[in-house]
């Protein structure tokens, strides 16, 4: 899956037991695993002594860790990557996942949104996670998009395309937006939409963006020459703007409405880029794909793991992406099979409703 070393080609047969079975140990009661529970388990009559040895050399490597100081050990977020690449064992998906998916899949109708929203809840329901699912992209030009106001934080878009398909989606738009600034963006673009799809169509924007850009640059530049601020990495995708005596600023004075201002626009171009990278990583290849803790920006803070995999149409082009979220302490080598299956009966059969 990566082309990292992995430090467990370098172990012996005894080392990668011991790592092994505390691994599936933490997966499976979510503790840290002790050298006298290990004694019970190996396949060879080891001491707790030499077998606290091991987990000593595999800490030293950086592939187990210890939460306390007397506790055992669990795995690192690198343990638990050489695990998955290298140890994990995936078996076929059970009997039982795979009625309750296909039972499930099965009582739908033709509505692809439909569909999509059964594998939603059949996937937490049977992996006990948060499911994510990418709806297949519709690359069909735009003939009218509309804006409906549901109340304070919510709305909802219409999209309506070229060959007829009509998609609803609820949104929670930018505090402030009212009706009418609702109906001044739709006039916007649609007045653009003509022949473009949804792509060309942020491809559009992105070029709006970019010509805006200059609203930070100005924004900024009073800080900057004042010398309350400076650039971090200027122009590149990790830039910050670093102010200094933040604590001076008043936030009712101008610089600090200023500065207000531009750590708002930074925190949305930040989340902004953080999907994008998702999605870009959930479309790269066949397979199912395992991204463990900070591997994956979207969830670098809470410790959890995803497990995706794309799906495909009749042309075997990836036209979205089902997988589930839970903690690093997932059983991989349930989920990963489930993960897999789920995406392969999901694009057959919206192949064989798109044919039809």
């Amino acid at each position: 899956m990566t082309d990292r070393p992995n430090p467990l080609s370098d172990l012996n047969a005894r080392s990668r037991e011991v790592f092994r079975r505390v691994v599936e140990g933490y997966l499976q009661s979510g503790d840290p695993v002790g050298s006298r529970t290990l004694t019970r388990t190996m396949s060879e009559k080891l001491s707790a002594a030499t077998i606290r040895n091991v987990m000593q050399d595999l800490e030293y490597l950086g592939l187990l860790g210890s939460p306390h100081v007397s506790a055992g050990r669990i795995p690192t977020q690198l343990g638990l990557r050489m695990f998955v690449d290298g140890l994990l064992e995936v078996a076929e998906i059970g009997d039982s996942d795979r009625e309750t998916i296909d039972a499930s899949l099965e009582s739908t109708d033709h509505d692809v949104t439909n569909m999509l929203d059964h594998v939603g809840a059949t996937l937490s329901r049977i992996t006990r996670g948060a499911s994510l699912v990418l709806a297949p992209k519709h690359e069909t030009p735009i003939r009218h998009i509309e804006f409906v106001s549901l109340g304070a934080d919510r709305a909802l878009v219409v999209l309506v395309f070229a060959d007829g398909h009509v998609e609803n989606r609820v949104f929670t738009p930018p505090p402030g937006q009212t009706p009418s600034s609702m109906r001044e963006a739709a006039n916007f673009l649609n007045a653009i939409a003509e022949g473009r799809t949804l792509s060309d169509l942020r491809s559009d924007i992105a070029g709006e963006l970019k010509r805006h850009r200059q609203e930070i640059d100005e924004l900024a530049r009073s800080l900057v020459e004042s010398g309350l601020a400076v650039w971090e990495n200027a122009g590149e995708s990790s830039e910050r703007l670093i102010v200094r005596g933040r604590a001076n600023l008043l936030p009712e004075s101008d610089e600090g409405a200023e500065l207000e201002r531009i750590r708002t626009l930074f925190d949305d171009l930040e989340r902004k880029r953080d999907i994008a990278e998702f999605l870009d990583l959930a479309e790269q290849g066949e397979g199912v794909r395992i991204f463990i803790g900070s591997e994956n920006k979207l969830f670098s803070l809470s410790g959890s793991s995803l497990v995706v995999s794309p799906y495909m149409n009749a042309e075997r082009k990836i036209i979205g992406a089902v997988g589930v979220i839970g903690p690093t302490r997932l059983n991989y080598g349930r989920i990963v099979p489930i993960v897999d299956y789920t995406a392969q009966l999901v694009g057959r059969m919206i192949s064989d409703r798109t044919k039809g």
